[in-house]
């Protein structure tokens, strides 16, 4: 049942939802488990640091861990200041995705610790460390400890470059309900 499901995803397999569902009488299942790799993007990766690889926290997890190197104690950063942070992880990102990096919420919650710059992006083609930019926007001191988790990483695909065409004009049609209306022009309620 599993390998013809995967069939439907396969264009070039002719087998479609119908015949499915003639043949097994119901609709697909949910979410088809994936064991085989040759379904799976493969996203290479260096771990110079002695923490454990990037994993997933949960199975429903949308990003992977990533965890504080730090080989000269603990940092500290104080209220309203921001620290890089490495990680000791180097990636090889498939061409057309990119890494975003994205706040933990326990800690933005919990300390008001977050990543600097809203959501970093890791590009394709950028084969350096993976630092994550963090500040403290809680009232206290914020502890990092060498291999705490710091930040998370969601691989993404990245569709502007092979869908965009930039078409420079002289102007813009205005003729919208919002037009050119912006910050709080659509009310709180």
């Amino acid at each position: 049942m599993k390998a013809k499901a995967l069939l439907i995803l396969d264009p070039e397999s002719g087998y479609t939802q119908d015949d499915f569902t003639k043949e097994f009488g119901g609709a697909l299942p949910t979410v088809p488990s994936v064991d085989d790799n040759k379904y799976k993007i493969q996203l290479s990766f260096v771990n110079e640091s002695d923490n454990q690889d990037p994993e997933y926290a949960t199975s429903g997890s949308s990003g992977f861990d990533l965890r504080a190197n730090l080989t000269d104690g603990s940092i500290i950063i104080k209220p309203n200041g921001y620290e890089l942070i490495k990680t000791g992880l180097y990636f090889e990102i498939p061409e057309h995705m990119e890494i975003t990096i994205r706040s933990r919420s326990g800690l933005a919650y919990k300390h008001g610790v977050v990543v600097l710059n809203g959501i970093g992006t890791i590009d394709s083609d950028y084969r350096g460390e993976i630092g994550v930019l963090l500040i403290n926007h809680g009232k206290q001191d914020f502890i990092i400890e060498h291999g705490d988790r710091i930040a998370q990483g969601v691989l993404s695909s990245v569709i502007g470059k092979n869908i965009i065409n930039f078409n420079k004009v002289d102007n813009i049609s205005d003729n919208t309900e919002r037009s050119s209306g912006g910050y709080g022009s659509t009310g709180i309620k």
